[in-house]
């Protein structure tokens, strides 16, 4: 009884969190909030003369940029990072319902900068292979495409050695 209060508060939290989150990234990447942005910068340019340009009239925009970008960039990230997650989960939806797609392809976002290198490699040859393909619209996995070229090549190969009559 007692997790299932926390998990309601946490998700409570989380919920207000992610909404107050959602609205501030909406809010502040629209045409208002830049508006709104220059206009600030404009009204502290002009009072500029009003307090004879002193450190504390510089010091006040320094301040207030420095803090609004240091906030903007957690928020910026997390936004970032829920897209990502979202796209990653679309495109391993596809992968997952599509027959002819490498199921090893789902969730690699995990996977050491090593390893996505030599993945990089199976799809250059992946492309290698499709470029030796008569048919444009061909489309198979990397071991779909490593079987067909062997075909291919073993049927050539024993069109080659056969004895002309």
């Amino acid at each position: 009884m007692i997790t299932g209060s926390i998990n309601n508060t946490m998700k409570n939290k989380k919920n207000l969190f992610e909404t107050f989150s959602n609205w501030a990234t909406s809010a502040t990447g629209s045409s208002t909030a830049f508006i709104g942005a220059t206009a600030v910068v404009i009204i502290w340019a002009l009072s500029g003369p009003f307090f004879n340009y002193s450190q504390t009239w510089q010091l006040v925009i320094n301040t207030g940029t420095t803090i609004v970008t240091f906030l903007m960039v957690f928020l910026i990230q997390k936004s970032q990072n829920k897209d990502s997650k979202a796209i990653h989960l679309k495109l391993n939806e596809l992968l997952a319902s599509h027959q002819g797609a490498s199921n090893r392809m789902v969730d690699i976002e995990d996977l050491t900068e090593e390893e996505l290198d030599r993945l990089h490699k199976f799809y250059i040859e992946l492309s290698e292979l499709a470029e030796k393909e008569d048919d444009l619209t061909a489309t198979h996995s990397i071991d779909a495409a490593r079987e067909n070229q062997h075909r291919k090549s073993s049927r050539y190969s024993q069109k080659n050695e056969k004895p002309e009559r």
